[in-house]
This record gives structure tokens, sequence and C-alpha cells, in this order.
């Protein structure tokens, strides 16, 4: 691995924790851990990683992992560690403890590229969109989401989640960037919410009930809905649209990965 990230380059982080075999993608191809399922016979994460590497706006590249002394074991993976493509991380309680800790460990992460290990379709060219809307924007922290029209042009049939603002639907697609150390408010904001989901009128009280009425009547502006995450969290929030359909579609379900497998034989 390389030292501190330029000023104008990323640090790359993957998030590729996992259930283990228990994971449904990983028990549906037999593999322990998902990350390192085939997709086009190439392991998930690889692809993510040759993707981050051809963009070129990662200086460096960084797995957060369960049981990473084992990890490393992993043909892959091994392959990785040994060419310096990549050094391991050990994975926190959740996500957004991971993102904490990895930036706690990482000398000089700014800015921080985060994004997931089944995400096996990104693209350089969508890493570079994601990368050059994150740094021009003004924004102390992003994410990239997908319209859900452009998602449902190219796949009529795909069972995605979208969240309905008043312009479109929208999908997340698992890239986020923290550009600036003001970011670190949004990603404790992140973890306490993770902490209340089991008790939702705390976001509630957090986010105003009228912002959540607009919401759910379809009112709110995607936009709109970042900027008052802007003021909870006390730093400058944005969303980035990305115009491409598979930058959406992660693995979490075994007929993602059957999706995942139809999209790249025919590219």
């Amino acid at each position: 691995m390389s030292g501190p990230a330029d000023r104008d380059a990323f640090t790359a982080l993957v998030m590729a924790a996992g259930r283990g075999p228990d994971d449904p993608v990983a028990r549906y191809a037999g593999a322990e851990r998902k990350c390192l399922v085939p997709a086009g016979g190439v392991p998930m994460l690889v692809r993510v990683v040759e993707a981050l590497e051809a963009s070129g706006i990662a200086a460096r590249i960084f797995v957060s992992v369960d049981r990473p002394e084992s990890f490393a074991e992993e043909p892959p993976v091994r392959d990785l560690i040994a060419h310096a493509r990549i050094a391991l991380l050990p994975s926190g309680a959740s996500p957004s403890q991971s993102v904490l800790d990895a930036m706690e460990g990482i000398e000089e992460p700014y800015p921080l590229l985060v994004t997931t290990a089944d995400s096996p379709l990104l693209t350089p060219s969508m890493l570079r969109h994601f990368g050059r809307e994150s740094l021009s924007c003004g924004a102390d922290v992003t994410a990239g989401l997908a319209p859900a029209s452009v998602i449902l042009h190219a796949f009529p049939d795909a069972k995605r989640t979208f969240l309905r603002f008043r312009d479109d639907r929208y999908s997340g697609c698992n890239l986020f960037a923290v550009v600036r150390p003001a970011g670190l408010s949004v990603v404790r904001f992140w973890r306490r919410a993770e902490r209340h989901r089991k008790t939702p009128w705390r976001l509630v009280r957090t986010f105003g009930i009228s912002s959540l009425v607009r919401f759910a009547l379809g009112r709110l502006s995607l936009d709109d809905a970042m900027r008052r995450v802007s003021t909870v969290a006390g730093a400058n929030a944005r969303a980035v649209r990305m115009p491409f359909a598979t930058a959406a579609i992660d693995v979490d379900k075994p007929e993602d990965l059957e999706l995942v497998e139809r999209i790249l034989a025919k590219a």
C-alpha cells in the first residue's frame, strides 16, 4: 500500500464484513463469505477492487472485514495483499462503527470513498462520476443515489427498494464520500440512527414530524431531505445522482446474484 492519499485522490474503504455461511447469498453459492462469491467467474470483492484501481481516483484501498486474519488466507485475498493492492482493517459492530474505526486507523483518510464488496457491477466510469461530483459540490459528505426512472428503464422487472421523493424515487448505490473532517458528524449521526432503529420515535423527534409527513406524502424533494440531514447532523450533506442503472444493484439475495450474472453475461 502507498502512503497517505494525494489531496485530490480518495482513500477507498470497501465494506466486506458478512454474516458468514448463514448469509443467504453465501449459502446459495456454497461459500463461507459473501464477498468472495464469484460474479461472472470473479469474486465480487476482486471486481470492486479492480474497478477502483481502473478508475484512477483511489490512491489507497482498504477492506473492512470481520476476522481479518483468516480472511487474509483466502487465495484471492492473499494475492491482493501480496501485490500491495489492498490492506485489511477489522470491522466494527455496525457499518457506521466500521467507518468510524477506519477513519481513526487510517493516516490522513480524507477524502474517503466508502463502498461495499457486494456491488460487483461498479465500473470505473461510475466511480469517476461519483468522485468528481463529490469533490466539486462543496459538500462535507455525499451519498450516491440512482433515480428509479433510470433503473426501471433498463430493468423494468427489477425489484429494488426505492425511497419516494417529490422529484422521483431513488435507490441507494452503496457509494458514500466523507470529503472533509466535518463529514464525520454525519457518520456519527448515522451511528445514532442505527442505535435507534428499534425506537423509531426518537428518529421522528430528531428529523421533525413535519419533514417526515412531507416525505411520507411524497412532497419532500431529495435535495430538501439532504438539507434536513445537514441541519440535523451539523454538516453539509449532498446527494450525488447516479445516471447508471447498474450502480444501484448490489447482491443481498440469490435473485440479485442471478440478475448480476445475466447482466455480466451480456456485457
